[in-house]
């Protein structure tokens, strides 16, 4: 069961990534000049539905709990589909943030933390090789996204693409999820109550706390990056296409280090492979500090992203257990969204008026943080 989830899920999750979450960087210029909107009140609408995904996953996570992930898949994948008929549909900014607050209540259901859920329910404490699988699968759902919504929209339009994509969730990802994503057994007595139990026990609150703190900053970072990325790499001296070069690197370095967790899975724990994962990106800037080359920085940025996607997944199984296992992740979830969607817009003006170095060791500084809230944590109890 364990291969066929990885490459069922892997396969969806790559094309609903490609098809939601990397489709505005193909389709905002368009709609703006078609919508005669500015490009930022458009992404707006794209941060707006990371904080809708945000504030739902919490409810995702105890219904997957209670249900199993199988219909919150289908589900999302559905609801997913719907928003991106209102974005082809529905002219205007109304229509357009409608979509995005459908497609964002969609990708709570649909994304990562749900198909973690569903394979934690699935499998519990043997999901680590299908969760590194999904993720090693979905890492190169930006290669796939981008050129081909590029070759869409340049052959159609941002509307026809946009109605393309939501044909690809309901026609590929539904009858796939439906047909081979197996029923969740019923949970069992207590399941659901020993939740509140275990984190509210003797440093129980406190771990889920850190480890809280952990994910959220990092994922602050990582938004910043995604956003600024060439403005900060062109601000270190290089070209706009050296940059663009070395931009480039992050996706296939986060595929790396997905395929190093899994080599060395067997003698490295999740919470030891996340310490690594996690000292990475601090090492990595350090360099870059110290007169290193960007190239440098991107692989161990890239990397550590790619190892902290499975530790997104891993580290809450392995240190909680796996009963409420999908609860908690819909609970961390909630501030890694909220992060993801603040985090750019409020890192804009700092951009824009210091030094590219700076920014750079303010990133470092916090990578360096959120390691930290990591060193203290073990599991809460024998699982």
């Amino acid at each position: 069961m364990s291969r066929r989830l990885a490459l069922v899920l892997g396969f969806t999750q790559t094309l609903a990534w490609a098809t939601t979450y990397y489709i505005p960087a193909v389709i905002v210029g368009p709609a703006a000049a078609t919508l005669h909107r500015s490009t930022t009140e458009l992404l707006v609408g794209y941060s707006w539905s990371l904080l809708v995904a945000g504030l739902v996953s919490p409810r995702v996570g105890s219904w997957i709990d209670r249900h199993g992930g199988r219909g919150a898949l289908a589900t999302g994948t559905v609801v997913m589909a719907t928003g991106l008929l209102v974005l082809a549909v529905w002219p205007g900014l109304v229509g357009w943030y409608v979509a995005w607050t459908v497609i964002g209540a969609g990708m709570a259901l649909g994304l990562y933390d749900a198909a973690f859920a569903t394979i934690g329910g699935l499998l519990g404490l043997e999901a680590r090789p299908a969760i590194v699988g999904v993720t090693l699968l979905a890492g190169f759902a930006s290669t796939v996204g981008w050129p081909v919504g590029v070759a869409l929209v340049q052959r159609f339009d941002w509307r026809a693409t946009a109605a393309i994509y939501a044909g690809v969730q309901l026609a590929v990802n539904l009858p796939l999820i439906l047909a081979l994503v197996p029923r969740a057994r019923p949970p069992a007595p207590g399941h659901l109550a020993s939740v509140p139990a275990q984190s509210g026990s003797s440093g129980g609150l406190a771990a889920l706390l850190l480890l809280g703190t952990f994910f959220c900053v990092r994922a602050a970072i990582s938004a910043v990056v995604s956003v600024h990325a060439l403005t900060l790499l062109h601000g270190l001296g290089l070209s706009a296409a050296a940059a663009v070069g070395v931009a480039a690197l992050f996706g296939p370095s986060q595929v790396f280090g997905r395929v190093l967790e899994w080599v060395f899975a067997r003698w490295i724990d999740p919470l030891t492979g996340s310490w690594m994962g996690a000292a990475l990106l601090p090492l990595g800037v350090a360099g870059l500090l110290l007169g290193g080359p960007a190239v440098g920085f991107a692989v161990a940025y890239g990397m550590s992203n790619g190892i902290l996607t499975i530790s997104r997944g891993m580290l809450p199984m392995f240190l909680f257990g796996a009963r409420g296992y999908a609860t908690r992740l819909g609970r961390l979830a909630l501030p890694q969204l909220l992060a993801q969607a603040v985090a750019p817009t409020a890192a804009a003006p700092l951009v824009a008026s210091l030094p590219a170095h700076a920014i750079f060791a303010g990133l470092g500084v916090a990578a360096a943080v959120a390691l930290l809230c990591l060193l203290p944590l073990k599991r809460v109890r024998a699982v």
